[in-house]
């Protein structure tokens, strides 16, 4: 049974393709431990999709921001980059189609998702997020 108390993490990861693998094992161990096991699945997809748009899409820092509170997980992908994303497109799923699935599939999988600038000691920047609910 999940654990009901808030609980929040951050992994903080380069600028670089191996910490979209590193963020989705991470997340995955994480729900484990917290027995949200029936999550993982969807979740580690979710995560890769927005830290790979974060790695790929920006030239800075980003961080996976995992949260859970009232039976609802938040994923979030931070980069320094303060401009939107690009609104998601139709789902293309031909394997000839190498990009613009990412916030389609976010869009497709999670209960909600959004955006937000951020500003913080200076630094400009925006979180990407989505929301799965257990309920």
């Amino acid at each position: 049974m999940p654990e009901s108390a808030p609980w929040e993490y951050t992994l903080y990861i380069p600028n670089d393709p191996r910490a979209v693998t590193i963020s989705r094992r991470t997340l995955g161990l994480i729900l484990t431990m917290h027995g949200l096991i029936r999550l993982v699945d969807t979740a580690e997809l979710l995560a890769a999709e927005l830290v790979s748009n974060a790695v790929r899409h920006t030239k800075g820092p980003a961080a996976l921001r995992i949260t859970w509170s009232t039976g609802v997980l938040r994923i979030g992908a931070w980069d320094t980059d303060p401009e939107p994303p690009e609104p998601p497109g139709a789902l293309n799923l031909s394997e000839e189609a190498e990009e613009g699935r990412g916030l389609a599939l976010v869009l497709a999988c999670a209960d909600l998702w959004g955006w937000q600038p951020l500003s913080r000691h200076g630094n400009r920047g925006k979180l990407v997020w989505c929301e799965l609910a257990t309920a």
